[in-house]
């Protein structure tokens, strides 16, 4: 194994993969912690998705020697290694390996008669560049320990796979030989390892931000690196990509600062609007687009969740499930609202009872008021193809939907405090000061989804009862909140 990790001069997988992104995150990980992004449920839900998988994946090879980590030293583990590899095993799950002072532990090692095959296993769906880096770090550190490499490959979820009854493991994952590409790319590593040793022996690297910030993956020191940007900021233009750095390279940061030749018609209008604190309403476009509504008005919120590996029969990897929604109706000009609400309790598939619901809810011909139609369309589409018995239903509610993000995404109304965004989080606040996500527990999609998957395994009474009563004041602030931006739509018309 070459030795056990030193501790100057040790670089874990995880480690390299971070260096290889950005030496300056590499130096704060290893220098100053402390100034480390707080994790977030989504983002650690994320992560434990990965490592679902990756236990998953162990049974593609039934049988496998598992090394274990938790509570165990590197030095350990290594010689855990060493004596699973002496007593002939054929295939060895998180194997640990040490050469030139780098660490990492590989998902699945088979052996075959010309070596051992190297199998690293993703819950991504496809082979991405990162995972070849990843992938040639473990062979630059097998090759240096030793071990004689037969066949390199990448195992990912295959999006095709379509669960029913139990998982089938050689169909939800897709093997990828990549050997051609690993042995390519040996020299570089070396050269990697070289210039992160050197860079973390001197002062913090003056590396600015930059779109690998968040490429491959989100930093988590963005906080640290990028707290001497004000706001708004040219960062803030809608749709501005690169060119937002290319000014900050220049010196030019904040967003008052900005060339107009930089931007095009629509970020000139954000432009003008902050500069100058002046809202841009279109009165006929707004005119016309409220005058296209008819009663009864339904606004309709789906919650759905997606999993890489599937939960129920029909689901495919990493599938919009919807498992709950908000309705507000108002069946007359003036007349009183009402609410109705689903959320699936997570025992069973949710789409068939969600579905149900959903078409004895909304009204015959009715104004289905969404924000951000693409998503609900695709969701409804999706359940017309899993209950074609419900087709025509379903698709009179389609041919119904009414996307009232659209007068905000074409800047119908523009207001200074939108920075160029139409989401409905930013829209809110100054189209409705007085309504705010702010109090309640879950503010966004994402924690929503996975609050219900955990709400599915808790055992606390009490504690299901919170998240759910959390989840279904989130889902109805998100139709509320429509409901009152369209009522201050009609107010600015009228005045």
């Amino acid at each position: 194994m070459n030795g056990e990790p030193g501790k100057d001069n040790f670089l874990s997988k995880s480690q390299y993969i971070r260096g290889r992104q950005c030496l300056k995150s590499l130096w704060l990980h290893r220098n100053q912690p402390e100034h480390r992004d707080e994790i977030g449920e989504v983002q650690q839900a994320i992560f434990s998705a990965g490592t679902d998988v990756g236990v998953l994946a162990q049974q593609y090879f039934p049988g496998g020697v598992f090394i274990p980590y938790e509570g165990i030293s590197l030095s350990d583990q290594l010689k855990m290694t060493q004596e699973a590899i002496n007593s002939g095993a054929d295939v060895i799950c998180e194997a640990a390996f040490c050469h030139d002072e780098v660490f990492f532990k590989a998902d699945i090692l088979r052996k075959v008669s010309e070596g051992w095959e190297l199998y690293e296993v993703k819950a991504s769906t496809a082979a991405k560049d990162v995972h070849l880096e990843d992938i040639a770090l473990q062979c630059y550190v097998l090759s240096g320990a030793g071990i004689p490499i037969a066949g390199v490959y990448l195992i990912h979820v295959n999006n095709q796979y379509i669960r029913q009854g139990d998982i089938e493991v050689d169909k939800l994952f897709s093997v990828v030989d990549v050997s051609t590409h690993i042995s390519d790319m040996q020299q570089e590593v070396s050269k990697s390892i070289s210039a992160m040793r050197g860079m973390l022996q001197g002062d913090v690297p003056g590396i600015d931000i930059g779109p690998n910030c968040n490429d491959p993956y989100g930093c988590d020191f963005s906080g640290h690196c990028w707290q001497h940007i004000p706001s708004p900021s040219v960062f803030d233009f809608a749709r501005i990509g690169k060119k937002a750095f290319e000014l900050c390279n220049q010196g030019i940061v904040k967003m008052e600062d900005t060339p107009e030749d930089y931007l095009n018609d629509k970020q000139i209008m954000q432009l003008d609007s902050w500069r100058h604190q002046r809202e841009y309403v279109d009165i006929p476009e707004v005119s016309r687009f409220l005058g296209s509504l008819r009663y009864p008005l339904c606004f309709m919120d789906f919650e759905t969740f997606a999993t890489p590996v599937p939960l129920y029969d029909g689901i495919k990897p990493y599938q919009q499930v919807p498992f709950q929604y908000s309705l507000h109706i108002l069946d007359v000009v003036d007349g009183a609202l009402t609410h109705l609400k689903y959320l699936a309790e997570g025992d069973v598939n949710p789409q068939q009872d969600f579905l149900e619901s959903l078409l004895s809810a909304i009204p015959s011909n009715a104004t289905v008021l969404v924000w951000n139609a693409t998503f609900e369309r695709q969701r409804l589409q999706e359940l017309m193809q899993v209950f074609p018995l419900k087709k025509r239903q379903i698709q009179n509610i389609l041919d119904n939907i009414v996307d009232l993000m659209v007068p905000f995404q074409k800047r119908h109304i523009y207001r200074p405090g939108f920075q160029g965004s139409y989401s409905i989080k930013n829209v809110l606040p100054y189209m409705v000061p007085d309504l705010s996500y702010k109090d309640l527990d879950i503010r966004d999609g994402s924690t929503a989804s996975t609050e219900w998957l955990r709400m599915m395994i808790v055992t606390d009474p009490l504690e299901r009862k919170t998240l759910r009563e959390q989840l279904l004041a989130y889902c109805k602030m998100d139709t509320y909140a429509m409901v009152s931006i369209l009522e201050e739509m009609k107010r600015i018309v009228q005045c």
